[in-house]
């Protein structure tokens, strides 16, 4: 795997809030890629045409892991809209990953 980038804006949504998430990975490992898709699935469901993807192999690009501080793989960074905001994991649990997103409140 290596640092990609998926946009998914169709011209009329690009005055609608765009996230750009970065996923931060080790190679193809089986928790990297269930990360990865359900990333895609959370996004096509609840972001559709708002999101950009970009996945950073930290094998391939370790020096990357510095600028966010990751600390832990996989880790999703959402880069925008401000704040930076982090979620560790597989991304599994929909719920934790919209709190975390800040698409559903917090309780």
């Amino acid at each position: 795997m290596t640092t990609k980038s998926t946009k998914h804006v169709p011209p009329e949504k690009e005055k609608l809030e765009t996230f750009i998430l970065r996923l931060y990975v080790a190679g193809q490992t089986p928790r990297s890629i269930t990360a990865l898709a359900n990333l895609k699935k959370i996004c096509e469901e609840h972001l559709a045409g708002r999101y950009q993807i970009q996945v950073v192999d930290l094998l391939e690009n370790p020096q990357l892991a510095s600028g966010d501080q990751i600390l832990a793989i996989p880790t999703l960074v959402r880069k925008l809209p401000v704040p930076v905001r982090k979620i560790i994991g597989d991304l599994s649990n929909t719920e934790h990953v919209l709190i975390g997103l800040d698409l559903l409140p917090r309780k």
